[in-house]
């Protein structure tokens, strides 16, 4: 795989009980990313495209200008790290999408962002 353009994207995720009900089939999840630059060439996320799927496999789709009101360069090595939030009709989902992305040499490319599971916790086991 070309090293020049790599995106390594973590998530980590935390059930808001407070801004939840249950009882009406609303459960929200904070979510944390990391993004980090680990190929060759210094690029900028310009817009993100999720995929929100609950439990009953209804889909939302969330398309926009990038993240949290930013568009952060990063150049090699360079991380950003930012908090949002989900809301789901159901006590465990998925999210994956991918950022699209452009290189300092002009190149457009998408950096995946893997799925990860939104569930209250000891919902799974």
């Amino acid at each position: 795989m070309n090293n020049k353009y790599r995106i390594d994207i973590d998530a980590v995720t935390d059930y808001l009980e407070a801004e939840s009900s249950p009882e009406t089939n609303r459960y929200v999840f904070a979510y944390t990313i990391t993004i980090r630059n680990a190929g060759d060439m210094p690029a900028k996320l310009v817009s993100r495209h999720w995929i929100i799927t609950d439990a009953h496999g209804k889909i939302q789709e969330v398309r926009g200008e990038g993240v949290v009101g930013e568009q952060p360069h990063l150049s090699p090595g360079e991380s950003f790290r930012y908090t949002s939030a989900a809301m789901i009709e159901t006590p465990v989902g998925t999210m994956r999408g991918e950022y699209q992305m452009i290189a300092d040499d002009g190149e457009h490319f998408d950096a995946e962002i893997p799925s990860f599971t939104l569930a209250i916790p000891r919902t799974l086991h």
